[in-house]
């Protein structure tokens, strides 16, 4: 399918993914229209970002579900064992598919390898005499996960298969077929995202029952960079059971509960607001330049605080529109029972919501701090801890909120693939800051250490480790490779033990893959050095997420430009 460059790389086109696109725009419109206009403002200035603005009063974000509350086994029970497993994979598709067009944002399986073994035990199949059939069938569901674009009529299902925690002989069996299947299904295989867990005592170390899972995701990311990996012993998830965390889309995460257990199982993320710390710093570099250091930061500070305090209205304001809606308006999780909580009683679906999130998100803290103080945040000591405490301070407010409105507020490390160049549209028009942020074409995401930083691999995970502890909502390192490490999967597992211990809560690794469309090599290259062919496809990740780079929205392109490896 042909490859658009707009707001999501993941989109293709097609008539009904362009009549959805007119219609989206309409109607985001028309929301704006009918908010305060002081919210409306904010958001149409670039100062925030309010994402999935077109299913403001219509539904959530994302589910980590609980597969397993209400499983249909009944309408299995008829089939054969052949049967049974080819419905079972056809189910997860439609599962997928209608999810998919009920919520604005990602679904997770949070152990797929245990959840389908349970599944599979439960309906009495002998997996010994259905391998075959089985790990086709994964096959089958990668490749539906990769190719289908059905979405909005343009648009890719954001799954994340969880897993590594296998506790039985089946649930390894399914962790090793999705694994191998998804390394050897292609080159131009990129999704689904598969995230492995990472737990001493389960598969982290040399003797753990589980470290061949371990050693074969590592393989596999040194060619294709999925697995990404959930660091379960770092500071902020070692205290929560392993079995209910989770990562829904490229980084979110849900784990505390004002209203029942904590975890990821059956709850998701309602609606996140992401605010524009880049255009805080250049409305007080240009009103007060002449302040000293610590009054500069200050300032950030109160207006920060005054931005936060309006987000948190618009966030509380589509929270409760979404509690009026009816529990017909989503059919899927009502049938299926896919929240923690049921559906059942339909006029009140703040029962099901509330254990939902709430997330201020921020980007481009890096340019901001270079704003105040003509300095990278990483540079010295002093800027680096003052960047510390106002992430802290972000989290603080966030739980101030959580304990005023007993609501699950979170701080989110938001991904910038739109906003990264859409809020420097903006500031590049409204600002003539003395240091330069602009000519490079994008924000940093979150908090990140700049792309281009060239700081070895080791040292950007120990500086960027503290601020996963402050960012409940989700957050996300990577270190960049040069090219695809696949002598080197030891370095890897290096990398795993030294984020776990910065407190690193979720790890990534990048490189850049080039694959010929032709002859099918792949590697770094202009041109396939096989078959001379220019005819590239060149994969990227984005924000959180693998794509096509030809669909890259303008910031992105200009970002995976100046990458540099670390």
């Amino acid at each position: 399918m042909k490859q658009l460059n707009n707001d999501n790389a993941a989109n293709r086109t097609s008539y009904v993914g362009h009549v959805y696109n007119v219609g989206e725009k309409e109607y985001k419109k028309r929301i704006l229209d009918g908010l305060p206009k002081e919210w409306a403002d904010l958001h149409r200035t670039g100062a925030i970002h309010i994402h999935d603005l077109d299913a403001y009063d219509l539904t959530y974000n994302c589910l980590t579900f609980d597969i397993l509350q209400n499983f249909p086994y009944d309408e299995f029970r008829s089939l054969s064992g052949a049967g049974q497993i080819l419905h079972l994979f056809d189910w997860f598709k439609n599962l997928f598919t209608t999810l998919g067009n009920e919520q604005s944002g990602g679904m997770a399986f949070a152990n797929f390898d245990n959840e389908v073994a349970t599944i599979l035990e439960n309906l009495g199949i002998d997996f010994h005499h259905h391998q075959e059939l089985i790990e086709a069938s994964i096959a089958e569901l990668i490749l539906w996960c990769n190719g289908n674009h059905s979405r909005m009529g343009q648009t890719s299902y954001y799954v994340s298969l969880n897993l590594g925690l296998a506790n039985s002989e089946v649930a390894r069996f399914i962790a090793r077929t999705v694994i191998n299947k998804f390394e050897s299904l292609g080159e131009k295989v990129f999704k689904p995202n598969i995230v492995f867990k990472v737990v001493e005592g389960i598969n982290a170390s040399q003797g753990n029952p589980n470290f061949d899972l371990l050693e074969l995701a590592l393989r596999c990311s040194a060619k294709k960079m999925i697995p990404t990996y959930l660091l379960c012993d770092c500071k902020e998830d070692r205290d929560t059971d392993p079995h209910k965390l989770s990562v829904m889309g490229c980084r979110t995460r849900v784990v505390a509960n004002l209203f029942g257990e904590d975890g990821a199982i059956g709850r998701g993320n309602i609606s996140n607001i992401s605010i524009n710390l880049p255009r805080i710093a250049l409305k007080i570099d240009e009103s007060h330049p002449e302040l000293s250091f610590e009054d500069k930061m200050d300032l950030f500070f109160k207006k920060w605080d005054q931005v936060a305090m309006t987000t948190k209205d618009i966030l509380l304001d589509r929270y409760q529109k979404l509690c009026q809606r009816d529990a017909d308006d989503f059919p899927t999780n009502l049938s299926h029972k896919l929240w923690c909580v049921d559906f059942i009683e339909k006029e009140n679906l703040e029962k099901v919501f509330k254990h939902g999130t709430l997330a201020l998100g921020f980007i481009g803290i890096s340019e901001a701090i270079e704003v105040l103080f003509g300095k990278k945040y990483y540079s010295n000591m002093n800027t680096y801890i003052a960047t510390l405490g106002f992430i802290k301070h972000m989290r603080d407010y966030c739980d101030f909120l959580k304990n005023e409105y007993k609501l699950n507020f979170s701080l989110l490390a938001t991904s910038g693939e739109l906003i990264s160049g859409r809020f420097i549209d903006y500031d590049k028009e409204l600002f003539k800051p003395r240091v330069d942020i602009f000519s490079k074409g994008y924000y940093t995401n979150s908090f990140h250490v700049d792309v281009d930083s060239g700081l070895p691999g080791y040292k950007k995970i120990q500086l960027e480790g503290l601020f996963h502890e402050y960012c409940n909502g989700g957050s996300i390192t990577y270190v960049e490779l040069g090219e695809a490490p696949l002598e080197n999967v030891e370095g890897l597992r290096e990398y795993i033990e030294i984020a776990t211990k910065a407190g690193v809560h979720y790890l990534g690794f990048n490189f850049p893959k080039d694959v010929c469309n032709f002859c099918g090599t792949s590697g770094v290259f202009d041109y396939c050095p096989s078959c001379n062919s220019k005819d590239i496809t060149r994969i990227r990740r984005v924000s959180g997420y693998l794509e096509i780079l030809d669909g890259f929205t303008k910031g992105k392109i200009a970002e995976e430009k100046n990458r540099k490896k670390n």
